[in-house]
């Protein structure tokens, strides 16, 4: 009995400390959510401006009677370049297994002339698409703050080579593709991007886009050159975008696996402490017994009194 009662106290007491530890992660998870969150939002204005100035750029280069420089057709053999975001830690549910599903399905038409280049943001994923058949080129380590990602799309910048002209932008023939959960209303969902070549109707749209004021702007200088320099900006703000949405996505993730984990720890701490009560009561009543079977024992019936 002394041993059952001791080791439930054990269990009672370890399931305390775990569940100490998920509310903390969840503490952790929630926080993290909120200041990702709020870089997306902060960075739609910024994402505004940049296609204000791609807008102005494309139409006046189409009011100098140039054309615009159109991506050029693609090629059976040509590369592809996947960037894949997921996670560097676990206990995130699947997150990382759907983000692979989807980039598996988003690249199953692909020639098999074309020439592939995976790039794994995170070591949780890239083993993922190891098991899946896709050996990821390079990995990159998951940032841990909203600071840390400008260094990331840095490095995946300078990564893919990208062309410093416009024209040279429009001639490339890779494809630079992105891969990322965005958060949903229930949870998250995984979604894909092209950012180069350039979509041509994306294109049409910004540059039919009107102006917000009656003021309308000018281009100071050569237009293909402010166009090159607002190409890169969309592109880092595409980059940082996917990695921040990624992030929200992946603590909300693990925000729901804490709070699984929590629910699931609460019953079992219940059902340790009723355990843990009728055992002891239990031991209790037995020692009442001994005591009541041993008084009888000892005080002499009836009969037996002369």
């Amino acid at each position: 009995m002394a041993t059952s009662l001791t080791a439930l106290r054990r269990q009672i007491g370890s399931a305390g400390d775990l569940k100490s530890v998920v509310r903390t992660m969840k503490a952790s998870a929630a926080s993290a959510i909120g200041q990702y969150e709020r870089s997306v939002a902060a960075l739609a204005d910024y994402a505004h401006t940049v296609e204000l100035g791609l807008s102005v750029c494309l139409r006046s280069i189409a009011a100098e009677g140039a054309p615009v420089p159109s991506p050029p057709a693609r090629a059976d053999d040509a590369v592809v370049h996947a960037i894949v975001f997921g996670s560097d830690q676990g206990l995130v549910g699947r997150f990382n297994e759907v983000v692979v599903e989807h980039a598996l399905a988003q690249l199953a038409s692909a020639s098999a002339k074309t020439t592939l280049n995976v790039w794994a943001v995170g070591e949780r994923v890239q083993a993922r698409l190891v098991d899946a058949g896709l050996t990821p080129e390079s990995v990159f380590l998951v940032p841990g703050s909203v600071e840390l990602i400008t260094r990331l799309v840095g490095q995946l910048l300078l990564k893919a080579q990208l062309p410093d002209s416009a024209a040279a932008a429009y001639a490339q023939e890779a494809t630079l593709m992105l891969f990322y959960n965005q958060p949903t209303a229930g949870g998250y969902a995984p979604v894909s991007q092209r950012l180069l070549p350039l979509d041509e109707s994306w294109q049409r749209g910004l540059a039919k886009q009107p102006w917000p004021t009656a003021q309308l702007p000018e281009v100071l200088g050569h237009s293909r050159q402010a166009l090159s320099a607002f190409i890169r900006e969309h592109l880092f703000v595409s980059l940082f975008r996917a990695c921040a949405e990624s992030l929200a996505s992946e603590n909300a993730s693990r925000l729901a696996a804490m709070q699984r984990a929590d629910r699931n720890i609460g019953e079992l701490l219940q059902e340790l402490q009723a355990n843990f009560h009728q055992l002891r009561q239990a031991g209790i009543d037995e020692e009442l017994f001994d005591v009541i079977a041993g008084f009888d024992a000892l005080v002499p019936s009836d009969s037996a009194t002369p």
